[in-house]
């Protein structure tokens, strides 16, 4: 196997489940003496690992004052940044970068400690849209370093995966295409297919021999991540097609307007998808920026006029003691419980089923993505669970691909080589499958209790509502 040659030293910010489990996949797949490696990080979580692979482990938390004071010895041109921490800003580390000539890559984009619940600031200001928005702002004309925003599998991966999905669909629908090869082609693909609806469906079932505990919040990945993005204003890409907005759905009054929120936790709001081996579930709408994202790359215009958008979600189910744990989370009135454990060796079995399942075309709904067994997963790569490994093999491949395209600027995935950026996940993703159905949020929702909703067209949200 030829790894991917890289010269100067790589950052990690941040240590906990995903730097871990992707220290070793950069070791296989990148050039690097781990004395080109340094971890900086707050907690002292993972020191035992980076021991393991001869790393330096600084342990120190990153804050707005003594940023520079921290990374200024550690950063120059040419080098790499990798952003998995919480709590310290995306924004920020992104100017950092581009003052040093510096490559730079994160999973989200994060404000500063406090900003996902800062009381000061409105829902709007909370949003995955405004973080999005303000990170876009620092796009500049000509070449610069390559920083590339959001590449975890979702947002990340998910993206990549939607364009695979398309040409799948207009290849079982007949409908001839050549590969688009620009935003305007892609979206007007998506719009020529009839696709209305884009999910980012994931249910995942894997269970410990360690139940979760009274005041304990448990779950398969950052458990600081979950939280902060549970405790943010549900959100999703808001498409041409649909009439009305819900009842606590509100716009923005800045930016692309390809989204809304409501004025609730996304960790209390709860939405109907479909996976191919869980079929119908109740998913949890929780805020992440490839809702955004993809609502505003697949827009078509007609000068100002927008006439194709499809509306994009995150459909998330958890692994079960993660949905308790969010119970008890939203109980305690949105603190977080006192004792927090990330599943890891305790895991004995279930499945990470991470996919997008896009809807409204001729065929009904296609959903296409990875399932991830435990046991897959443990095989494949250390220090990995099958939730951690699908984000973490898609870091590796956002690195490798701003490593072969160093001078991109600030890059979102739905830009980047999307075959490239497969090409790499496919070996770590387990099973990669698609599955059509005939399934539509509206399926069954009359079962019990009758609901006033447009049958006729099932693609409609006018309707949407918590379920």
């Amino acid at each position: 196997m030829k790894k991917t040659r890289f010269g100067g030293r790589l950052v990690i910010v941040g240590f906990g489940s995903i730097g871990q489990g992707v220290l070793p996949l950069i070791l296989k797949h990148i050039d690097l003496d781990p004395k080109q490696i340094v971890i900086v990080t707050a907690e002292e979580r993972g020191h035992d690992v980076a021991r393991e692979y001869g790393i330096r482990f600084v342990n120190h938390a990153i804050t707005r004052d003594n940023l520079h004071g921290v990374l200024d010895p550690e950063i120059r041109s040419g080098d790499f940044l990798l952003n998995v921490s919480v709590d310290v800003s995306s924004l920020a580390l992104v100017q950092f970068c581009r003052e040093r000539g510096a490559l730079y890559l994160d999973t989200c984009i994060e404000p500063w400690a406090g900003g996902y619940t800062d009381p000061s600031l409105t829902p709007s200001l909370r949003s995955n849209y405004a973080l999005r928005e303000a990170a876009l702002a620092l796009r500049r004309k000509g070449d610069s370093a390559t920083a590339v925003l959001t590449h975890g599998a979702n947002p990340g991966l998910v993206s990549h995966l939607v364009k695979q999905a398309l040409l799948n669909i207009a290849r079982d629908t007949g409908h001839k295409t050549e590969t688009p090869t620009t935003r305007e082609e892609w979206a007007g693909l998506m719009a020529a297919l009839g696709i209305k609806v884009v999910h980012i469906a994931e249910r995942d079932t894997q269970t410990a021999n360690l139940h979760k505990r009274v005041d304990e919040f448990v779950n398969t990945w950052s458990i600081d991540g979950f939280v902060g993005e549970g405790a943010q204003p549900a959100e999703l890409g808001w498409g041409a097609h649909e009439k009305a907005l819900p009842p606590d759905g509100r716009r923005h009054d800045f930016g692309t307007d390809c989204a809304i929120y409501l004025l609730r936790p996304g960790a209390s709001t709860r939405v109907r998808s479909w996976t191919p081996l869980e079929g119908p579930y109740h998913g949890f709408l929780i805020t992440h920026s490839e809702a955004i994202s993809i609502a505003d790359y697949y827009t078509v215009k007609q000068g100002d006029k927008v006439t194709a958008r499809p509306t994009v979600h995150y459909a998330y189910h958890p692994c079960d003691d993660a949905v308790l744990s969010i119970h008890e989370f939203a109980g305690k009135n949105w603190r977080i419980q006192s004792t927090k454990r990330l599943m890891t060796t305790e895991i004995i079995a279930g499945t990470d089923e991470l996919g997008v399942l896009l809807m409204g075309h001729k065929k009904g709904a296609y959903w296409f993505g990875s399932q991830l067994t435990i046991s897959e997963a443990r095989k494949l790569a250390l220090h990995n669970n099958a939730t951690s490994l699908q984000v973490t093999v898609s870091v590796l491949a956002g690195l490798i691909w701003a490593i072969e395209n160093p001078r991109r600027g600030i890059v979102e995935p739905d830009e980047m080589d999307f075959e490239r950026i497969l090409e790499i996940c496919m070996p770590y993703l387990g099973k990669v499958t698609g599955a059509y159905s005939d399934w539509t949020p509206l399926f069954e929702r009359g079962r019990l209790f009758p609901e006033d909703l447009d049958a006729s067209d099932p693609w409609q949200f006018k309707n949407f509502r918590v379920v």
